[in-house]
């Protein structure tokens, strides 16, 4: 099978790569894609800051270059899968489910329900599958303008053998989902003729401090807390249901 990966020298896009040997890759600025040979396509590919705002960057490389692609996969029936967002659910959610009203509070996550809602709202050709990604972390995240808690820390750790957690951390929670889940799912649904959004996460929430502990433990740095910035948007509790991704794996 061959596979369109774009973004793929991004942080899950790397990942994605060295997981399927012989997908071919597409970075922003390469040029118009070609879909010539191509049985799938993973658009990963996207301003990934959730702090961007400047939405004439983001509508042009978030929101048209994905209906651009989108619709050239259309005419031709080549699956697509879209890498969304667990933020689109914004800051008062509690159940996360698919079909749970979306409430994007940054122009990221605005950016990301634009794209996710002309995908969801018309029958397509082909299978067209949106995966609403939660904490992503693992190997490759130093191409990350956020990375993961678990990345950060360590980096902290090596470098000044401190820590910094927000106050509060303990009550702040997410769902840290390593990448090698995510390209294994992606690669699972490849397979499946369905459509629709999915979660993808683990269905288990751990706290920053958690996580820090954790870090602190392994490395012998010590945890330092730091005042709270005020942060837009800012999700304290995410925790994916997975009750509908489960059943199709």
């Amino acid at each position: 099978m061959a596979i369109l990966i774009t973004g793929h020298k991004g942080f899950i896009g790397q990942n994605m790569m060295a997981a399927l040997p012989g997908a071919v890759g597409h970075e922003w600025g390469d040029g118009h894609w070609s879909l010539d040979g191509i049985d799938c396509v993973v658009h990963l590919g996207a301003i990934s800051s959730t702090a961007c705002t400047d939405w004439d960057k983001l509508r042009e490389q978030n929101i048209n270059s994905s209906i651009d692609l989108l619709y050239e996969c259309a005419n031709r029936k080549i699956p697509f899968q879209f890498a969304s967002s667990a933020g689109v659910y914004g800051p008062s959610n509690t159940t996360f489910l698919e079909t749970d009203k979306v409430d994007p509070q940054t122009q990221y996550a605005l950016s990301k329900c634009y794209v996710e809602h002309v995908m969801l709202n018309r029958r397509w050709p082909m299978p067209v599958q949106v995966f609403r990604y939660f904490n992503v972390y693992g190997p490759h995240e130093h191409h990350k303008d956020q990375p993961s808690p678990h990345s950060r820390f360590r980096l902290q750790a090596a470098a000044t053998g401190q820590i910094e957690v927000f106050e509060g951390s303990d009550e702040i929670y997410r769902d840290f989902v390593p990448v090698e889940r995510v390209v294994e799912v992606h690669k699972h649904f490849f397979d499946l003729d369905v459509s629709g959004v999915y979660n993808l996460g683990t269905g288990t929430a751990k706290s920053f401090m958690d996580v820090a502990r954790e870090v602190a433990d392994d490395t012998g740095a010590e945890i330092v807390e730091v005042p709270m910035p005020r942060i837009v948007g800012y999700q304290r509790y995410t925790c994916a249901d997975m009750t509908k991704t489960n059943a199709l794996l």
